[in-house]
């Protein structure tokens, strides 16, 4: 039933493969509860308080709303598909309105931690930790998601332009600037790849063994380095992201520059990086205006 649906996102609309799996769990969640408290497995009879009851179930289970709009979200797309191949007449989603969630703000290392991580803090002088530091700082200098690093090419590395092209979401080309001095430290890093380890692949970082990168390598190797700097709670690729967007955007980087450098689809996903400006705002006013109550 929701395979078609599957190779549809997988392989027309190229969603990643975290997106992917996500939805087919989701789905497979939500037809499993249907199936169980009301004996359904037909699309077309499954109704909207049965979707209602579905998401009651959820908050009972203590779901945050956001991951529920996310699971929301895959039903939305699977009963779109539906209607548009003409599985159902109606799509019952329409009388179904999301829970409201508040925004969370965004998890970001400050300035001088993450200047100490660059320059002060040593690693391992071996080639993982080699692999380990230019991980960290290239998420840091480009803000690229964790995927988006482990398919980063050779090929993809432009010198003459100092830039670096990358895939993102949708299978969306954007290109992003790099310093002269991150371009030295991948040249070097390509250089002793060569010499220690046997690898034909085209991307710019492997493993030890001379393999593609994988996702648990990288948020290890963030983690780690993330540790010796900061005491946050989350210490993930995804953190320094936010890091790079927030550290943008608080030394005066147009918003709109930021999106394209991010590979939002809209300006609203940015914005939420104006939060530590507001606090930096808020902080002067506090103490400088007479009438702050300070």
């Amino acid at each position: 039933m929701l395979a078609p649906f599957i190779d549809y996102v997988k392989f027309e609309k190229r969603y990643s493969g975290h997106t992917v799996i996500a939805y087919q769990n989701d789905l497979t969640e939500f037809l499993l509860f249907i199936k169980e408290k009301y004996e359904e497995t037909e699309p077309a009879r499954i109704s909207a308080p049965m979707i209602r009851s579905w998401l009651v179930s959820l908050r009972n289970d203590n779901i945050q709303p956001r991951s529920i709009n996310r699971k929301l979200s895959a039903l939305r797309s699977w009963y779109k598909f539906l209607l548009k191949n003409k599985k159902i007449e109606a799509n019952p989603l329409q009388k179904i309105n999301p829970p409201k969630s508040g925004k969370r703000l965004p998890v970001f290392v400050e300035r001088i931690p993450m200047d100490r991580l660059l320059h002060q803090i040593e690693l391992p002088d071996t080639f993982e930790g080699h692999t380990q530091r230019l991980i960290v700082e290239l998420l840091y200098a480009t803000g690229i998601r964790r995927s988006e690093l482990i398919n980063l090419k050779i090929m993809d590395i432009d010198h003459s332009a100092g830039t670096i092209k990358v895939l993102g979401k949708g299978s969306k080309e954007r290109i992003i600037p790099i310093s002269t001095e991150l371009l030295g430290k991948m040249d070097a890093y390509q250089a002793e790849k060569d010499q220690m380890v046997s690898s034909d692949l085209p991307f710019l970082l492997v493993t030890g063994k001379g393999k593609k990168l994988y996702p648990e390598f990288v948020y290890r190797s963030v983690k780690k380095m993330l540790g010796l700097v900061t005491t946050l709670e989350k210490k993930s690729p995804h953190v320094l992201r936010h890091t790079f967007a927030t550290h943008l955007v608080n030394n005066g980087a147009d918003l709109n520059a930021v999106k394209e450098l991010l590979g939002h689809a809209n300006l609203s996903a940015t914005q939420i990086y104006t939060h530590n400006t507001i606090e930096q705002l808020k902080s002067v006013y506090e103490q400088a205006h007479p009438h702050s109550g300070k």
